[in-house]
């Protein structure tokens, strides 16, 4: 994350009884630990779609079935004091690795960071008692 420069992410929200599949993310400024959606960056001449795959595939070993773009995003916000601004490109789908749905923890090695997958659930998310981001309408998702 570049201070001063708008960063365009791909994120996958991927569902399971009731659960969100979301990496561990701690704010060292603020005290306080937050969950992300899965995915990352889109490189340069990269299609998002193209993206997403990929950065599924490095982080949880997996290929996607029925992707569907679910929203576009901006994501304003501040991580360990410094600002940021994304535009994330966020879809839907389903992991071919079923192996995923069966673990309560996942680990996700990415090469600027390495953090942990958990399954956390949609109505924790939606009564505010986890802050997962970016933030999305899980409430039309969730059943």
């Amino acid at each position: 994350m570049k201070e001063g420069k708008i960063d365009q992410k791909v994120m996958l929200v991927v569902i399971h009884d009731g659960k969100l599949l979301v990496g561990k993310g701690y704010d060292k400024t603020k005290n306080q630990h937050f969950y992300r959606l899965l995915g990352g960056s889109v490189n340069f001449q990269e299609k998002a779609e193209d993206a997403i795959r990929r950065e599924i595939r490095e982080e949880l070993n997996s290929e996607i079935e029925n992707l569907k773009p679910l929203d576009v995003i901006q994501n304003i916000f501040e991580y360990d004091g410094k600002k940021g601004h994304q535009i994330c490109f966020v879809y839907t789908g389903n992991l071919t690795n079923k192996s995923v749905f069966e673990k309560e923890t996942i680990h996700v090695v990415e090469p600027t960071y390495e953090t942990e997958a958990v399954w956390v659930p949609i109505n924790e998310i939606l009564e505010n008692k986890i802050p997962v981001y970016p933030q999305i309408d899980l409430k039309s998702l969730a059943s």
